[in-house]
């Protein structure tokens, strides 16, 4: 898997970082955002380093799947509302760190004006997965 030196979330997926860890597999690692939009915020993050999710292509799909089905499983096991549930990815240049993850975020009413804002989907900043599969 390519890493990157220096990127915090290849720091984290290899152990590096006092990050607490909520599931890790051979694919992803995932952890509670730093700034939480809500109860529940999660990044999924992927081991393999790549930029953004505006560097997938079509060979990717599964793996936005499997993004995907990861950010449901961790937050119905955490008690999540899985009726009120956000999730997506930052666009570039609108995303702050160049690793790939994907945002899940719940309960998304719950989150406050700027978090709207910041995680309102169909956006220039902020995308939803099935816009990322459709351009894969």
């Amino acid at each position: 898997m390519t890493q990157v030196p220096g990127c915090v979330f290849c720091r984290i997926c290899n152990g590096q970082d006092p990050t607490e860890v909520v599931y890790k597999d051979d694919e992803f690692v995932v952890f509670p955002d730093i700034k939480p939009a809500s109860k529940h915020h999660y990044l999924i993050v992927t081991h393999e380093h790549i930029p953004n999710a505006k560097q997938l292509t079509q060979e990717h799909k599964s793996l936005v799947e499997r993004l995907i089905q990861v950010g449901r499983q961790v937050l119905s096991e955490r008690g999540a509302d899985m009726t009120d549930v956000r999730l997506g990815f930052h666009w570039p240049p609108f995303n702050s760190i160049q690793h790939l993850h994907l945002h899940a975020i719940s309960p998304a009413s719950n989150m406050g004006f700027a978090s709207r804002l910041i995680f309102r989907p169909g956006t220039w900043w902020f995308v939803s997965p099935e816009y990322v599969m459709s351009r894969l």
